[in-house]
């Protein structure tokens, strides 16, 4: 009697989904993707705001991408994830399906049905792919996480949405969640 062999799902398989469903491919595993809640969109809708104007405002070269948006991490074909907000500064990593290639800094907004995909899969595999930032946002709790992966033993400081968070990739922006219309 033979085993059955789980399969392993492609890039192609993920390209290849019906029209409206949101998934993630993460090591060969399609994970489908809930409706986000209204204040999953309205912290994100802020933030996208907050992190856009600060790229204008200083001329800078990074661009911000709410989901959804497809970014294959390792340019492989078995990861492609749509992280909440991904700010991608090189922009060579930018394609026509979205971004090949690690973002600069990846923002997750967690739901209350999954949230060990954010807290461990995602955070494994963006520190693995080289994302330089990560920052987990948790509505019910009120709180961030914020992962600094470009430290050998990336370092990790919790926050409040009443503290004002320094983002670590820019020398002059921080986020002050005291001021965020939520």
């Amino acid at each position: 009697m033979s085993l059955s062999q789980e399969k392993i799902y492609t890039s192609e398989d993920y390209w290849n989904l019906p029209e409206g469903i949101r998934a993630e491919l993460i090591n060969g595993h399609i994970y489908n993707m809930a409706p986000p809640s209204r204040i999953h969109q309205k912290i994100m809708v802020e933030l996208c705001t907050i992190i856009n104007n600060h790229i204008k405002s200083k001329k800078g070269t990074c661009q911000v991408y709410p989901a959804p948006f497809a970014v294959n991490l390792d340019a492989n074909d078995k990861d492609w994830v749509e992280p909440d907000i991904s700010v991608i500064c090189d922009p060579n990593k930018l394609t026509d399906r979205g971004c090949s290639g690690a973002p600069d800094w990846i923002i997750e907004i967690i739901s209350p049905s999954d949230p060990g995909r954010d807290l461990i899969y995602k955070l494994n595999l963006y520190a693995k792919a080289g994302v330089r930032e990560y920052w987990i946002v948790d509505p019910r709790n009120k709180n961030i996480l914020v992962y600094y992966l470009e430290q050998q033993d990336f370092g990790v400081q919790a926050y409040s949405f009443q503290d004002k968070i320094k983002v670590n990739i820019y020398d002059d922006f921080w986020i002050d969640f005291q001021n965020l219309d939520l």
